[in-house]
């Protein structure tokens, strides 16, 4: 019986190899044209729809996969970020339970999102793309069976067209071409079938997986809102609760502000006590540019309680309405748009590029803003008097500088 196995097996394998040869040298011959090739065009459109549904829903696969680790990996952030609140709420404030709840009903509600994308998006896109992989198998061997008809029906008009005819030859010949067709046509039909409704299937299918994530994005969302502004008014409670020991943060003339507000000396070097930000006043009126107005004018110190404030002196005007700045010829020697000088009180190292870097004494001719909405408050914009007289060069000697570590002397 062993024996009987090993012969039925090999030659089993005989016969494979002998049609992997027919097939072999039925392509050569197709494509050396000597032998014509069955063709249908349908079919092959049918082929070319089959290949590009299984490529772009291969893509969606993978791309949905690389958003549900996005959304995976959402909920471990926001899962350490609820953790930090809970860390550093303390037991004893309004509003601790809620907090905690909150946490909890958060980190449910990223696990829910995840799973339910799992069970309606990834899940049905395996199941869609399954069944591709019969269906190409199929395709292969129904061009196997192509390839053998077309040998049979080759071999089968050789022999009806050979000079000297052996009709025991011409029978078997006729009786192979018949079951080559038989198995050819069988498994064409059934692809002619499945593939155009496979085609189809696709839009209904799109429409759902798209559906599907759309509707749990937008209910994710809403939930989500919804722990987001229970989380807000635990936090507003917790504000009135604590007013008194709140520690708001002014608006800063810039981000480097605080690390600015600590290198101003708490007096000034001569050791007089600051003096309050008021106005020496003059029996005349200043020239208009350097009026005060409304919408300009010399902006208020970042912060008056803790920084030395800027004391603004107006100096006495001369005889027959000569301008403050003295001489015309003075005046037409400054950058454009002088207003007035001040003197550095304290020194002053500049934090950014924009920023003048100063030294007690410097003296600095103040202009003004190219936009006055970037203008800070506390702020001013100037160019040192040493380095305008030296250089003349406006544009890279210009820079910002805080005002209240200045005295205007003009």
């Amino acid at each position: 019986m062993a024996e009987m196995g090993k012969g039925v097996t090999a030659g089993k394998i005989a016969s494979n190899v002998q049609k992997k040869l027919t097939r072999a040298q039925e392509k050569v011959l197709q494509k050396l044209g000597k032998a014509d090739e069955t063709k249908d065009e349908q079919f092959e459109q049918c082929v070319q729809n089959f290949n590009k549904q299984l490529f772009e829903g291969s893509k969606l696969q993978k791309d949905l996969r690389t958003y549900l680790a996005s959304v995976k990996a959402m909920h471990e952030a926001s899962k350490k970020l609820t953790e930090c609140l809970q860390e550093v709420y303390e037991p004893e404030w309004p509003g601790s339970s809620e907090t905690n709840k909150i946490a909890e009903n958060n980190d449910l509600l990223w696990t829910d999102f995840h799973q339910k994308l799992v069970d309606q998006a990834l899940l049905t896109m395996d199941t869609y793309l399954g069944q591709f992989p019969d269906i190409k198998s199929r395709i292969a061997k129904r061009g196997r069976k192509l390839v053998d008809y077309d040998s049979a029906r080759h071999h089968y008009e050789s022999l009806q067209t050979a000079k000297k005819k052996d009709e025991a030859k011409i029978a078997k010949a006729e009786e192979e071409l018949v079951k080559a067709q038989k198995v050819f046509e069988e498994m064409n039909i059934d692809l002619q079938e499945e593939l155009p409704s496979l085609w189809n299937s696709r839009v209904g299918f799109y429409v759902n997986t798209f559906q599907s994530i759309a509707g749990l994005e937008e209910n994710f969302h809403k939930e989500m809102s919804k722990l987001n502004q229970n989380l807000n008014d635990v936090l507003v409670n917790l504000e009135k609760e604590h007013g008194s020991s709140t520690y708001p943060v002014k608006a800063q003339p810039s981000d480097s502000t605080s690390a600015k507000a600590n290198k101003t000396p708490s007096s000034p070097p001569d050791g007089t006590p600051v003096t309050s930000p008021e106005t020496k006043t003059v029996n005349h009126e200043p020239e208009p540019s350097t009026l005060e107005t409304p919408g300009g004018g010399i902006p208020k110190s970042p912060s008056q309680s803790s920084l030395p404030a800027v004391v603004v002196e107006t100096f006495p005007a001369t005889v027959n309405g000569t301008v403050e700045g003295g001489a015309p010829s003075e005046r037409a020697d400054m950058p454009p748009g002088f207003l007035f000088k001040v003197q550095a009180m304290h020194d002053y190292a500049a934090t950014d590029n924009d920023e003048l870097q100063l030294k007690t004494g410097d003296v600095v001719l103040v202009i003004p803003f190219d936009n006055p909405e970037e203008q800070d408050e506390g702020w001013l914009m100037g160019v040192k008097e040493s380095d305008w007289l030296q250089h003349k060069e406006f544009d890279q000697c210009r820079g910002v500088f805080p005002e209240n570590f200045t005295e205007r002397v003009q």
